[in-house]
């Protein structure tokens, strides 16, 4: 087991009553981070944002080029999306306290007008 699939063993163990067997769990959170790796491997200058669990949603770890091309997953919980992004050597921000950075905002306006 990676040190990145190990951040993602904080989370209980599915109960007989949810959905979805364990092992597409697993399968999941393997192809979470090995996308979180590629976006980084494959942008320069890429930071992390986590975002907080909402009434929809869980907790998100948003990682954002300096092109302001921009990719979301889901995480466990926040601590998680913290640890995720240190493990993959990046500088990672708190969105409650510095919001979304300009060059997002600029990037998804070209991505509409296209």
């Amino acid at each position: 087991m990676s040190r990145l699939s190990r951040l993602f063993s904080r989370r209980p163990a599915p109960s007989a009553s949810s959905a979805g067997p364990p092992a597409s769990t697993g399968e999941a959170r393997r192809a979470t981070l090995a996308h979180l790796e590629e976006f980084v491997r494959t942008r320069v200058g890429v930071e992390a944002y986590v975002e907080p669990p909402t009434h929809d949603t869980g907790a998100t770890l948003l990682l954002i080029a300096t092109t302001g091309e921009w990719t979301r997953r889901r995480v466990p919980d926040e601590r998680t999306a913290f640890d995720v992004a240190g493990s993959l050597g990046i500088p990672v921000y708190n969105v409650r306290f510095t919001g979304y950075p300009q060059r997002m905002r600029d990037w998804n306006s070209a991505q509409r007008r296209r």
